[in-house]
């Protein structure tokens, strides 16, 4: 009997990877879906601002072609924890986007804030897939970012919850049939406290979550209400949909990660555990999925599920989110810019956490909302925005 011939079998190519912001909450979920099946992926680069300790542990352990420190300050110690890797060490504003131009498959945005923006726009100009997880690249320059996407051939995937969320469930094909899309909120720690308790709350209570496991800067926002803000103006760009067709609720369970309601009356939602690695594996593998372990979703032991409508009394910043994005122009780059230098000032104990809000307002109310025409003039709009807003902080402070 014949033997039947066997075709060599030829083994898949692995993903290359760039991970930018890789020593964070964002960053450090994404080694972890990588460490379990690392021979599926090559990793091009990692960066980190400061961390230089930990990226050189994550660059022991994947070994990356580049690794960039954005503070310059701290080159010589990761320079010196790779010695003798063969690992490439660099450090800089301008190192971070050449790290963003190195070919790539996939590139994970994670860096926090404003200073995301340019190596973002880098990886987006070469037509990269970019998994979004820097809100605030949006809010600072959507309309700037969003046509950069489509002359470069981009590919953009959300990895915020709610944004992945709504990109599932979302009928990409039949925009005409939506009604609206839901954001979801936790509400914070600070859900249920007075006006008064939230006066005096302090930062350790601010960053401590409920439910997340979040960087500072990200839980105070939370706790603020503004990253709701900051995601409806990035709900906005990302899937053209204007700002009254966008509804934020405050669900403390976080499980219903957002919905979409058509116009049929159906509404359909994404829901999960609160568990990043979710949406991250989701862009990881796009346009499949892969699998994740970790705990599944038990709706039987969660009992109930509960929504309400956020207080604006308690939380003006999405009202100031909403006013920036009807405003249009700089006035995001502004609201962003502003916030940023008022949880800084609040961590530091510079600050009350109710003048977050009062200094972001301010600084809104000082500033002409003059539309940026260049990534150049968005960032000096967004330096102009932070000394406003740096001066409002030393004037509260002093009161």
């Amino acid at each position: 009997m014949a033997v039947p011939s066997i075709k060599p079998q030829i083994a898949p190519e692995r993903k290359s990877l760039t991970i930018l912001g890789s020593t964070g909450s964002i960053g450090c979920n994404t080694i972890d879906l990588i460490g379990r099946c690392p021979e599926d992926y090559r990793i091009v680069a990692l960066t980190a601002y400061n961390s230089a300790e930990m990226l050189a542990e994550q660059a022991r352990r994947l070994r990356p072609e580049l690794v960039v420190i954005g503070d310059e300050r701290r080159y010589g110690d990761l320079q010196s924890a790779l010695a003798g890797t063969g690992i490439e060490v660099a450090a800089g504003a301008q190192a971070l986007i050449e790290a963003a131009e190195r070919p790539a498959d996939w590139v994970m945005a994670a860096i926090v804030g404003a200073a995301g923006l340019a190596p973002t726009l880098a990886a987006v100009r070469r037509g990269a897939m970019v998994a979004l997880a820097n809100k605030e690249t949006l809010v600072c320059a959507g309309e700037l970012m969003m046509a950069e996407v489509t002359r470069c051939g981009a590919t953009l995937l959300p990895v915020d919850s709610e944004h992945n969320a709504i990109f599932q469930v979302l009928e990409q094909d039949r925009r005409e049939t939506i009604e609206r899309i839901i954001l979801t909120a936790s509400g914070g720690p600070f859900r249920e406290w007075s006006l008064a308790e939230m006066a005096g709350a302090t930062p350790e209570q601010a960053v401590a979550h409920p439910n997340w496991d979040m960087g500072d800067k990200i839980s105070v926002d939370s706790a603020t209400m503004m990253n709701k803000g900051l995601e409806l103006i990035e709900a906005h760009y990302l899937f053209a949909m204007p700002e009254p067709q966008i509804e934020v609720l405050v669900h403390p369970q976080s499980v219903v990660h957002s919905m979409v309601a058509y116009r049929d009356g159906s509404v359909l939602a994404q829901m999960g555990q609160p568990d990043m690695r979710t949406p991250i594996a989701y862009t990881l593998a796009w346009p499949r999925r892969m699998a994740v372990a970790g705990e599944r979703l038990d709706l039987a032991a969660i009992g109930n599920l509960s929504f309400e409508a956020p207080d604006p009394g308690r939380f003006p910043t999405l009202r100031i989110a909403r006013e920036s994005l009807d405003a249009g122009g700089g006035a995001p780059t502004v609201l962003n810019a502003a916030n940023e230098v008022a949880v800084e000032a609040f961590l530091a104990g510079q600050l009350g956490f109710l003048d977050i809000a009062r200094v972001v307002e301010n600084t809104l109310e000082a500033m002409p909302a003059r539309p940026p025409s260049s990534i150049t003039e968005v960032l000096e709009l967004d330096r102009e925005a932070r000394r406003r807003a740096s001066a409002t902080v030393g004037q509260a402070a002093e009161r």
